[in-house]
């Protein structure tokens, strides 16, 4: 390190503990919540050891004996290892594909809306279902999709015989991406309805005083405007493709439907916790959180350099 690195680095060394000693009360009001950070964020990756040793509840982690890679293999070999990586992959992929764009269009839909009363009732009503429990949604949902319940009810005339809605693997992608959509597209609308309030309006007033229509208002002002929520909401989407929800798929699935509704964490749960295999659990759900990491660190690489190499994006960056 040469000698002006160094005289930099005692420089900001300097600064930081001067900063610290001018806002000290600051810092000692932020320690509460590091300290609970640490504690509860990081102090149980020290069970991630789990996934390397052949756990046993008498002895305990610390005195369980090691076995490498062994859960990690067993899980390869696993004859519904392609099965549970295939469902997770396409019903994460599916819910990026079909969900992500819906709160964009919707709250698109509402910043065009000029009767103001309309569009905070169709945003209430849209932002309601985020409050209802899951599990009172799926409820919602057997006793509409069932075979004998009211859709089945109204299509019976139609379809001559009972829809298995909730028991037909063909089914299960189609219940489950569509009542994520209809309990989250009001949330994150709001998101991007707020980010919206933050673009200036004197560049619509210009854009149309350029006899700008309002689709070429839309795409070349409204969407670059909320872009950087755009870019996050999607890289922490990106991350949920391998973590897709346990509970709704739990709640949702029956053996009859595993061809298509068996997941990782679905898995997890039944080898795991069901089967007392914490081991073989712990390095499955470990494989699942690495893939999450790696596909969020990747999503973010790619849209950093499309920014860079986009004139339009570059300052977002």
């Amino acid at each position: 390190m040469s000698q002006q690195a160094a005289l930099a680095k005692k420089k900001g060394l300097s600064k930081l503990l001067a900063d610290i000693w001018r806002d000290y009360d600051l810092y000692l009001m932020l320690l509460p919540g590091l300290a609970g950070f640490l504690l509860f964020g990081y102090g149980p990756m020290y069970g991630l050891t789990m996934a390397f040793k052949d756990f046993n509840l008498v002895r305990g982690l610390a005195e369980s004996a090691w076995v490498g890679f062994r859960w990690f293999d067993d899980f390869y070999n696993d004859p519904y290892f392609f099965r549970l990586i295939r469902n997770t992959l396409l019903l994460g992929a599916f819910n990026l594909v079909w969900g992500f764009p819906m709160p964009i269009i919707l709250a698109l839909l509402l910043n065009e809306i000029r009767i103001i009363w309309f569009r905070r009732l169709v945003q209430s009503v849209s932002f309601f279902p985020y409050f209802i429990a899951v599990i009172t949604v799926v409820s919602i949902m057997w006793m509409l999709f069932r075979s004998d319940g009211i859709v089945n009810r109204i299509l019976a005339p139609i379809t001559e015989e009972h829809v298995g809605f909730l028991t037909d693997p063909a089914w299960f992608r189609t219940m489950y991406i569509g009542s994520d959509i209809w309990q989250y597209t009001g949330y994150f609308a709001t998101i991007y309805l707020a980010a919206l309030t933050a673009i200036d309006p004197v560049l619509y007033e210009a854009a149309i005083m350029d006899g700008a229509n309002r689709w070429q208002r839309i795409w070349n002002i409204t969407l670059p405007g909320i872009l950087p929520t755009i870019t996050i909401l999607f890289i922490l989407s990106v991350g949920m493709i391998v973590s897709v929800g346990f509970e709704r798929v739990f709640l949702l699935y029956s053996p009859a439907t595993y061809e298509t509704a068996d997941v990782l964490p679905t898995y997890v749960y039944r080898r795991g916790i069901m089967g007392y295999n914490f081991s073989y659990a712990t390095a499955v759900g470990l494989i699942d959180s690495l893939a999450a990491t790696i596909m969020v660190l990747s999503a973010n690489t790619i849209l950093r350099r499309i920014g860079r190499g986009s004139d339009s994006t570059a300052t977002i960056w």
